[in-house]
């Protein structure tokens, strides 16, 4: 799992914790050689090009991880209590929301609190960032977040699956979520002209989408999930559930029918997980589906050396280009290329590793994709658009 002290490792055995977790890592590294098929963006390198440059990203993550230490402790408990601060604040205010001033105070004041609580914090503890503190409450294995899948249904299907199949067409579900068709090589049906559709429908409620998929509906049809596994995974999913239902639809605008604001505070709260939601799901796309991010098959992932796996999670992903403020409001997946290379790094030491990782894929003749915001997403939903449609037939 992406959590183990070394992203090199990435064949290594989970630590004992995770293990007694139920959790596994799948597949492996290979010591030398290359891959089956190399990527064609990589096609030009040599197999000791590539080892060279694992040792270089090796190296880059080492100076980081010999830097990490009381600041980044600081760091991220200082992001705790700010998000705590903004979601009490914010649902307190709530509580007097028929107020139109307060109600937009209050919501908005949520809805950062939810983003900060999803990004920056539950999608970075949940990776093991801040696993090295040996702080039992800011923990991968013991954190629970503001999304309404459970964080353990997660872990496996992102840390485990995703992280290590990064874009590799029948091997990573989150090309397409099992609703989109997100690559050509993806078989085209009929289906798929709802792509806009379908994604126009997902932002809003993108928890509940990624809470669906992470019950890996196709592994169980296809026995690959048993039975016992499904019961228990829809079991914690419906506890989540209650959790959060009670949470921002009950408790709140229960306390706020005190104050003549019940309605009001209801709307609020489902106003910020909506925000929440729409800025999730941009910026997850904006990581893998940008002009300029490589699929992969299975042949290409299969032998695969350390340094093969980290061209792929280069080549795989995109960055965004912006200001502090929105790294931080990304949870630092704005730097997304260092995020997959370094999985378990704190996130806040991703901006000082991409200066590094730019100048080894300039070095490399690799690409290193990356754009503003608004680019970023446009060129994500162009591709939503283009894959919707059928493959144009060879002209003869």
């Amino acid at each position: 799992m992406t959590v183990a002290n070394n992203t090199a490792e990435v064949a290594a055995d989970v630590p004992s914790e995770k293990a007694a977790a139920g959790m596994t890592r799948p597949g492996a590294l290979a010591e030398s050689g290359s891959p089956t098929v190399r990527p064609p963006a990589a096609a030009h390198l040599t197999d000791e090009q590539v080892a060279e440059l694992g040792r270089e990203l090796d190296a880059v993550r080492d100076g980081i991880l010999a830097q990490r230490g009381a600041s980044d402790a600081a760091y991220i408990r200082r992001m705790i209590k700010i998000q705590r601060g903004l979601e009490i604040t914010g649902r307190a205010t709530l509580l007097v929301s028929k107020n139109k001033a307060a109600w937009v105070t209050g919501t908005a004041m949520l809805s950062a609190a939810k983003i900060l609580a999803n990004m920056e914090l539950g999608h970075n503890i949940l990776h093991g960032q801040w696993d090295w503190m040996r702080d039992p409450d800011i923990h991968s294995t013991t954190w629970e977040w503001d999304f309404v899948t459970p964080a353990r249904s997660w872990q496996h299907t992102h840390n485990d699956l995703h992280h290590r199949w990064t874009n590799v067409v029948g091997k990573d579900r989150d090309v397409g979520y099992n609703l989109l068709r997100m690559d050509p090589d993806q078989e085209w049906k009929p289906f798929n002209l709802g792509n806009p559709l379908y994604n126009a429908l997902l932002a809003p409620v993108f928890e509940w989408g990624i809470a669906i998929y992470d019950l890996e509906l196709p592994e169980y049809q296809e026995g690959l999930k048993s039975q016992e596994a499904m019961k228990r995974d829809l079991k914690a999913l419906g506890r989540k559930a209650i959790k959060q239902f009670a949470k921002d639809y009950a408790a709140t605008p229960a306390v706020a029918m005190l104050t003549g604001s019940g309605k009001q505070a209801l709307f609020g709260t489902l106003t910020a997980n909506v925000v929440r939601n729409l800025w999730a799901h941009a910026v997850i796309f904006c990581g893998h589906f940008p002009e300029g991010t490589d699929t992969f098959t299975e042949e290409m992932a299969e032998g695969e050396t350390r340094g093969d796996w980290y061209i792929r999670q280069m080549i795989g992903s995109a960055n965004i280009s912006g200001s502090r403020f929105m790294h931080l409001m990304t949870g630092n997946l704005s730097l997304q290329i260092e995020h997959h290379l370094f999985p378990d790094l704190p996130s806040n030491r991703y901006a000082e590793a991409a200066p590094q990782v730019r100048e080894i894929c300039r070095r490399y003749g690799l690409k290193y994709t990356t754009g503003p915001l608004l680019k970023q997403v446009g060129s994500a939903w162009a591709k939503v658009f283009k894959l919707a449609l059928p493959p144009r037939k060879a002209s003869t």
